[in-house]
């Protein structure tokens, strides 16, 4: 419970500053999570699972399609139907008895089996009255989708630590050249002060050199110190996808504020990623649900509106509609079907395995993050205290050496330490706020949209 109270104190201090500093840094937040690259990508897998859930739902829906056969044949299997031999003779009778020939005779006639110029256009609607599959597959694609967007929301924490990251990785960068440049203008005085002295005849050549010398490892650690602050900017751009050179707001308030902060109780209840399992387990249950429904039988209905007939004739005679039904079961695949159910059962304990390593995992990931944020914070705090020291030290040192009491050594020695000191507390200070950022990612502390 104390543990939990110094968090939370910490928080209050340096986590949520007041509003001019919210408003910068949640402005650098909101714009990575607009124009991020890699977040753009799962925004497109997204789509994907949501056009994939749409096609799902469609199942239900009647299917009409339009199919056109024609074929001709000649020669193959014929029947023979001797129709003259057996009407002929009844019509000579007939002819004889009217005195006429309105009975003509007529040939035998040779039916083939295969039709010429034949052609059958029709119009079929089909529709699944009953199929398992169809209810089965649209509730696997919303939990794809739903996994989709918890993905999402875990790159967005991610991210949003990124880029607190990076702006505080330059912000430390940007301090760190002030601070050379600070110790830079005091080499500078000490130089200039010992030219005035040598040249009043009170001072050592010696002294004018080491000055010297100092001004140059000053200038080379500026240097140093730009060229890392240059890298924090390259990075940090390209998480916010702006162009590498575009400039950063600098935040001269980033601790001096204080505010309430609501109380975050440093758990990972609310981590996306034991939505994201559970989700997991539910798309395998849901497989294993399918499998064991597979010998349930699935029932379609369909419509032919058509015409068919020879030599292309179209004719009320031509014209037919066909309406039917097809069931299917199945009876046996060779115990497939049970070794594919066994083999579903499998991945649902391996998904509630993973979702139980996982909050081990996040558990202890929130440990030791407020662990870091402790130990941070007893740096920074030690580090302002060694930084007050330094300075008056230093500045007791200078007074010294202006009224002759202490050696120019004793001045560089005073200077370096401040100059050490201020770079200690630079590095604590960030380093604070960093642990801060990576403790509100692994608590799911961070609000988003």
């Amino acid at each position: 419970m104390r543990t939990a109270l110094i968090i939370l104190s910490f928080l209050a201090l340096f986590l949520l500053p007041e509003k001019s500093r919210a408003q910068q840094v949640d402005d650098y937040i909101q714009l990575g999570l607009k124009n991020n690259l890699v977040l753009a990508e799962k925004n497109l897998s997204l789509d994907k699972a949501l056009n994939g859930l749409k096609m799902a739902k469609n199942m239900y829906l009647p299917t009409i399609g339009f199919d056109f056969t024609y074929t001709h044949a000649d020669g193959g299997r014929s029947i023979d139907l001797p129709v003259g031999d057996m009407l002929n003779p009844v019509y000579n009778t007939l002819n004889q008895i009217t005195q006429s020939n309105a009975f003509p005779n007529i040939a035998n006639e040779q039916i083939t089996f295969l039709p010429k110029h034949y052609y059958d256009a029709k119009i079929r609607t089909s529709m699944p009255l009953f199929n398992a599959d169809i209810k089965n597959n649209k509730a696997i694609k919303e939990q794809v989708v739903t996994l989709g967007q918890k993905e999402i929301e875990i790159y967005k924490r991610e991210l949003v630590k990124d880029i607190k990251e990076g702006y505080y990785t330059y912000m430390s960068a940007a301090d760190a050249v002030a601070i050379h440049e600070s110790g830079l203008q005091l080499a500078r005085e000490s130089k200039r002060v010992n030219e005035k002295l040598l040249d009043a005849g009170k001072g050592l050549p010696a002294y004018v050199i080491r000055a010297d010398a100092e001004i140059a490892q000053g200038e080379a650690k500026i240097v140093e110190a730009k060229q890392q602050q240059q890298n924090a900017k390259l990075y940090f751009n390209s998480l916010l996808n702006r162009d590498p050179q575009d400039a950063i707001e600098l935040d001269s308030t980033l601790l001096s504020n204080k505010t309430t902060v609501p109380d975050l109780n440093s758990t990972f209840a609310e981590r996306e990623e034991l939505d994201a399992l559970e989700t997991n387990i539910h798309i395998q249950e849901l497989l294993v649900k399918m499998d064991k429904q597979v010998f349930l039988p699935k029932l379609n209905a369909f419509v032919d509106l058509g015409s068919q007939a020879e030599q292309m004739r179209v004719n009320s005679q031509s014209q037919y509609y066909l309406v039917g039904a097809q069931l299917s079961i199945p009876i046996f695949a060779g115990n497939r079907n049970k070794l594919k159910i066994q083999e579903s059962e499998i991945s649902v304990a391996e998904a509630r395995n993973k979702l139980d390593q996982a909050k081990q995992q996040l558990q202890l990931a929130v440990q030791v993050a407020s662990n870091d944020v402790i130990a941070a914070h007893r740096n920074y705090e030690s580090s302002k205290i060694q930084v007050n020291a330094a300075a008056t030290y230093q500045r007791l040192i200078q007074r010294g050496f202006n009224e002759g009491v202490n050696t120019y050594i004793e001045t560089i020695d005073a200077r370096n330490q401040y100059t050490s000191a201020r770079l200690a507390n630079n590095i604590s200070t960030y380093r604070l706020l960093v642990a801060l950022a990576k403790l509100e990612r692994e608590s799911a502390a961070y609000p988003l949209d």
